[in-house]
């Protein structure tokens, strides 16, 4: 494996929120935006540890791995354990496009029985059980920003967002999980 530029956490807060909805940075983790045609998802879900989904609104985990469907040809792939996912995926002979977006990309982790409040505070996103279940996933806006929601427990969900924007984002979520607290 290549050096590496080693990344400072994007977020100085350690948490946020209340009680029934916490808001905490997700741990370090590597993440590809893959793309691929359908002739390909096999080959790609098998060196990669986990079926692609395809549909939309579908996301897929093993072992800390997530796929989240983004697109027909599109996926986003985060990997909690720190993969060379670039790595696996250039073993793959099948025809595809990845690019590491790890330096792109930070996540939050919104907790708790009044997670979906908070994350509604901002997203405009229907977070019900029966639209949006565990194992849901969605590009999606929060406030003025583009995320990537990835619902992965009944009461926690995964916001991916640029890490530019990731104080934005952090603040919007305390703010709404303090409120969903009152």
């Amino acid at each position: 494996m290549a050096d590496q530029a080693l990344r400072k956490p994007p977020l100085g807060r350690s948490h946020g929120g209340s009680a029934s909805a916490r808001v905490t940075p997700a741990a370090p983790a590597t993440r590809l935006s893959l793309r691929a045609g359908a002739d390909a998802v096999g080959t790609l879900s098998l060196a990669f540890g986990l079926e692609l989904p395809q549909r939309a609104k579908t996301s897929a985990s093993v072992g800390g791995r997530h796929a989240v469907w983004l697109g027909p040809d599109e996926w986003l792939l985060i990997d909690e354990s720190g993969a060379d996912l670039i790595g696996i995926a250039a073993g793959v002979s099948a025809l595809h496009s990845a690019t590491d977006v790890s330096h792109r990309n930070t996540g939050i982790i919104v907790s708790g029985p009044n997670a979906a409040e908070a994350i509604a505070a901002a997203c405009p996103l229907d977070l019900g059980n029966r639209v949006f279940p565990v194992g849901a996933a969605a590009r999606t806006v929060l406030g003025k920003i583009e995320i990537v929601l990835l619902r992965t427990g009944e009461e926690d969900y995964r916001v991916e967002c640029w890490r530019s924007f990731s104080s934005y984002a952090f603040g919007m979520l305390a703010e709404g999980a303090e409120d969903a607290g009152l």
